[in-house]
């Protein structure tokens, strides 16, 4: 008995460490990202700010592909705690260099008028534009996240049938996939601001494809696997352009509240999302319906809502005076 005990307050202790320690993260991550977007509008052109929140981006799938392959290959050899503090020490080599080679900007070269209102989220929650975007931010690049990060695993191993190393192969093509799309919308995210095709019209055009890569990866079922997989979130990346663009159309003394606010709502939605897939396919298997098509019916719904916030993006878009940045 006294070793059962000894167990369960290990398993407590261990539980109430890793969600600290997952609190902080978000914590530190929360400001990661908005600290660099804030900048952005603050130091670049319209055109620049978006190749630079995708190459943000790109360089954040690059953890992504790292935890993938990389994290199956050295666990068995070097376990958990090393590769731990092997993430500490380049966090901090990251930290030094950030404040050794990150200009600062003066507020003084974005002072307000005298007698302004007291800055404050209301303006960001009643503008147009933030609304226009925000269903799409919430389902569909909501999901998008959702998906890359928790559903394509389960979804390789028990739709697909992969084994364990496969499925960590097949989330390394799907990150891999994503760096690589996300360096391409830096590239092209000049061009195109130069002959006027503006995020609106991208979002417009791209999300359709995106619906038919996830209804073929609904139809495929177990025949889809990573390429699959891989080219949903590739069509889903258009929708990342939404965030830059919501900083944009505010003045830079309230872009960074613009673009948290902004992130609360993906954010709210990789949650909501992540879970209501989860409690769909439960509830559809409670029902005596296979996995594989439980899996097939909680996409099938994440997806009528994806349908659901584009249809809202075009009818906002048609009655929205606000230019798109």
């Amino acid at each position: 008995m006294l070793g059962d005990l000894v167990r369960r307050i290990g398993n407590i202790a261990g539980f109430a460490s890793l969600l600290a320690a997952r609190v902080l993260c978000g914590v530190g991550v929360a400001s990661c990202l908005m600290a660099p977007l804030t900048g952005f509008r603050r130091w670049f052109t319209p055109a620049v700010q978006l190749r630079t929140n995708s190459w943000m981006l790109m360089t954040g799938s690059m953890g992504m592909v790292g935890s993938t392959l990389p994290v199956q290959w050295l666990l068995p050899r070097v376990g958990w705690r090393p590769m731990f503090w092997g993430l500490a020490v380049l966090m901090a080599l990251s930290m030094f260099v950030i404040a050794w080679r990150v200009p600062t900007w003066s507020e003084s070269d974005h002072a307000r008028p005298a007698g302004a209102p007291p800055l404050s989220y209301a303006p960001v929650w009643r503008h147009p534009y933030f609304w226009q975007m925000a269903p799409i931010g919430f389902f569909n690049y909501g999901g998008m996240i959702a998906v890359q990060s928790l559903w394509a695993g389960p979804w390789l191993a028990r739709v697909s049938g992969y084994d364990p190393v496969a499925a960590a192969g097949g989330l390394f093509t799907i990150n891999v996939a994503m760096l690589v799309t996300f360096w391409c919308w830096g590239l092209v995210n000049p061009w195109l601001q130069r002959r006027g095709i503006v995020t609106d019209r991208l979002i417009a055009w791209g999300l359709p494809l995106n619906f038919v890569a996830l209804a073929w990866l609904i139809t495929a079922g177990p025949g889809a696997g990573p390429g699959a997989l891989a080219f949903y979130c590739i069509t889903t990346t258009v929708v990342a352009l939404a965030q830059p663009a919501v900083g944009m159309v505010f003045p830079a003394a309230l872009a960074g509240r613009a673009l948290s606010a902004y992130n609360l709502v993906i954010f709210v939605g990789v949650f909501v999302v992540q879970w209501g897939i989860g409690l769909l396919i439960d509830a559809i298997r409670h029902g005596g319906v296979s996995e594989v098509n439980a899996f097939r019916g909680a996409f099938g719904v994440f997806l009528a809502t994806s349908v659901l916030s584009y249809g809202w993006f075009l009818w906002s878009r048609s009655h929205n005076r606000t230019p798109s940045p």
